[in-house]
């Protein structure tokens, strides 16, 4: 077990606090058995779900223990399944897997509802009705008596601090699932975007919100319109299944209204939505006004547990908030960053500073430490200006000693002038945490769950420079963000896209659809990231990293290497990849 966790509260409680409402209660071990697992059910196999999972909670001095990547791995039509058979998860695995943590003396847990109750993220948009569980020993739960009986296990031992997660389905089914195409998702999600009628007050209930999906805000029932013939049945089982997930989610809230149950946390996030008043309106405002306190609902799926690891660390070691003072570089805060969310980002960022006790201040000399956000550029003739004045808060942030947290929230409309900028002319090892791949809601709520938990990290630990082990996984947390957005993102995935679609005659959506030379994508892939992850490598490597705030000191980032480079889930869209750290010593060594 790492030491850090184990320190004892006397010894927390001699560390001098930041200025300003920085700084921790007192660090304390997180467990009553003086461990530090963390038992983790990933929403899915993707990266964002597992290895970035993985090196934010060694960041924190963690132990991440997850069941064996089959029984939560997703497959798309046409790839080889799992050893159950199906193309997602295994809940009945999953669900024995979590008590026998709770067995082994496991006290902290973070949980995805979408994979134990539906078997991941894509099959819960795709499934109806109700899907009993079979278990080892031949006994069969509901979904409902499965979350029960977890919910009746862990609240058992007070000591546990379990956060689990769900989600608001998102507009549309997945392209690419269970014989799901591209005009299924078009027709439904325009038809999911159309405004329903406003329920408010006893009203909204889950039977009236299931019952108002066929109607617009005007009472009348809606049509779908498509380019082609939609088949038999899409539009019905499109509600079914989103009548399945909240009547879930509702159970779930129900189940938690009580006392006994206080050391459980629901954090729900809104999937690929839109600011449109859309399907998803009532069910939102249903989950939000039955959440209890020290639940959320926020915007972002695939950030939620990045958001729940945070957030558990920032209870471990007694957070006491922070002041961050927000900038916003580029002029569009004001509007939603994508197509896909449904706040404005201004409001988005708020929303997260809220959750994690952050206060806002304008005063950039008293603030503990500073969001910079990167907006699209509202004179796109001045994206040179927008990038000089990022470039020039980055390096004077570091100059005055003030942490950074960068969220580049530009969907991309700068291309590669931003990276290469900021490649050329700052120090990237300084940040707290920097996010800017994938749609915006869960660009910001990775970014601020990682700039957050590093900054308290550096106040509740005692000697954090001394800390080998976390101050590397930080360093591949950070790294991962900036070399998947910066190399791959805006030059190799475009290039991966038309050689798989040109060159090899396949879908860079799904590799076995049709099956083609898989090898050759990951040696075009290994080839190219070689030449375009060279410069960030090289910033990094030369570079710093942020390793004390009282006193204020820096190590050395050391050298990277990147190898083990793969398609999780057998598509362009994204990769995994291994990250190895040598510091200055261990190269120095003979």
């Amino acid at each position: 077990m790492r030491s850090t966790l184990l320190k004892l509260f006397s010894a927390a409680l001699a560390l001098v606090l930041l200025t300003g409402l920085g700084g921790c209660g007192g660090r304390k071990p997180a467990f009553s058995d003086g461990s530090a697992a963390l038992a983790y059910v990933p929403l899915d196999d993707r990266p964002d779900n597992v290895e970035r999972a993985e090196y934010l909670a060694e960041s924190l001095d963690y132990e991440l223990r997850m069941p064996d990547v089959d029984l939560y791995a997703t497959k798309l039509d046409g790839q080889p399944r799992n050893a159950n058979g199906t193309q997602s998860g295994d809940r009945a695995a999953l669900y024995e897997w979590v008590l026998a943590q709770e067995d082994a003396g496991c006290d902290r847990y973070v949980l995805s509802l979408d994979q134990l109750l539906s078997g991941g993220l894509v099959s819960s948009r795709a499934m109806t009705g109700e899907r009993s569980v079979t278990l080892t020993d031949g006994a069969t739960l509901t979904e409902t008596e499965l979350l029960e009986n977890l919910i009746t296990l862990l609240s058992k031992d007070t000591n546990n601090q379990v956060w689990l997660l769900d989600s608001v389905m998102r507009l549309a089914p997945t392209v690419g699932y269970g014989g799901f195409g591209l005009n299924e998702y078009n027709a439904l999600r325009d038809y999911g975007i159309a405004a329903r009628p406003h329920l408010s007050g006893d009203a909204l209930s889950v039977e009236n919100i299931v019952e108002d999906y066929r109607l617009g805000a005007d009472g009348e029932e809606l049509t779908i319109s498509s380019a082609e013939p939609l088949p038999d049945g899409a539009v019905e089982t499109y509600l079914a299944a989103r009548a399945r997930k909240l009547r879930l989610s509702a159970h779930l809230l129900g189940a938690l209204n009580g006392a006994a149950q206080s050391n459980f946390h629901v954090l729900v996030g809104v999937d690929d939505s839109s600011a449109e008043d859309s399907i998803q309106k009532n069910e939102i405002a249903y989950l939000s006004a039955n959440l209890r306190d020290g639940d959320a609902l926020l915007s972002g799926v695939d950030d939620l547990a990045f958001k729940a690891i945070a957030k558990l660390y920032l209870q471990d070691c007694g957070w006491n908030g922070a002041k961050a003072a927000v900038r916003y570089i580029g002029g569009l805060e004001t509007q939603a960053a994508c197509a896909y969310d449904y706040q404005p980002l201004n409001a988005l960022v708020d929303a997260h500073l809220a959750f994690f006790g952050m206060e806002k201040t304008e005063k950039q000399k008293s603030a503990d430490l500073q969001i910079l956000v990167l907006t699209a550029p509202a004179e796109p003739e001045r994206i040179g200006d927008y990038a000089w004045a990022l470039t020039n808060a980055l390096n004077e942030n570091q100059k005055t000693h003030l942490p950074t947290i960068l969220i580049d929230a530009a969907n991309d409309a700068y291309g590669t002038v931003i990276h290469d900028a900021m490649t050329q002319q700052t120090d990237l090892g300084m940040l707290l945490s920097y996010s800017g791949f994938l749609d915006m809601a869960i660009v910001t709520g990775t970014a601020i769950s990682h700039g957050v938990a590093r900054y308290a990290w550096l106040t509740c630990t005692p000697a954090p420079e001394k800390d080998d082990s976390a101050n590397t996984a930080f360093v591949k947390a950070l790294s991962d963000s900036v070399v998947k957005d910066f190399a791959y993102r805006n030059t190799v995935r475009n290039d991966l896209y038309a050689y798989v679609r040109d060159e090899l005659g396949g879908s860079p959506d799904n590799f076995y659809c049709p099956e083609i030379d898989r090898f050759a994508v990951l040696s075009a892939l290994e080839s190219d990231m070689a030449v375009s992850a060279a410069p960030v490598l090289e910033n990094f490597r030369s570079g710093k990293i942020l390793v004390s705030l009282s006193p204020w000191a820096e190590a050395d980032c050391g050298t990277l290497a990147l190898s083990n480079y793969r398609f999780p889930w057998n598509r362009v869209f994204e990769i995994g990849m291994d990250i190895n750290r040598q510091t200055a010593a261990e190269n120095a060594a003979p």
